[in-house]
């Protein structure tokens, strides 16, 4: 029988470096249950959303962490798309508004990635106080402006052919 602190494909060596349990994670700080740890022994940054409160479910945490990911991946995608309308532009020889149109794009897609950042902040530290969570403020605005590209490129497509 395999003793629990063996690994059996290290040849039965004891394994001292590594706690199987924590797989290599450092262990977190403590403090009395129920507390606040404070903010000098978290070594997390920023400060302003690891000091406050305690400790979530990490399932939580880590989904509010790929939710802002998805928004920062939506405005890369639209810095990608205006890099690639002016690009088609410029070979294409079209017209100067799909210059805009992909500046504004890329402005949006970095407004978008900031954005990302401060609904994470705010939903983190909702989190942690064991507030009720904020309502989306990104969400709104990201489907009035595709709906207002959708229908400008929609307008400007049939003037253009004219």
């Amino acid at each position: 029988m395999v003793d629990e602190h063996e690994r059996p494909d290290a040849g039965g060596t004891p394994a001292r470096d590594a706690d199987p349990d924590t797989d290599g994670v450092p262990p977190a700080p403590e403090g009395p249950p129920g507390r606040q740890v404070p903010a000098w022994v978290d070594e997390r940054r920023p400060r302003s959303v690891y000091g406050v409160g305690q400790e979530p479910d990490a399932r939580f945490s880590l989904a509010n962490e790929r939710t802002a990911l998805a928004w920062v991946r939506t405005g890369l995608s639209l810095v990608a798309g205006g890099i690639a309308l002016t690009s088609f532009a410029t070979f294409a020889d079209l017209s100067a508004v799909l210059d805009v149109v992909a500046a504004i794009a890329c402005v949006a897609g970095a407004g978008l990635s900031v954005w990302a950042l401060v609904g994470w902040q705010r939903n983190e530290k909702a989190l942690r106080l064991d507030r009720p969570l904020p309502s989306p403020r990104a969400l709104p605005v990201l489907v009035v402006g595709v709906v207002a590209f959708g229908l400008g490129l929609g307008v400007y497509a049939v003037f253009s052919a004219w």
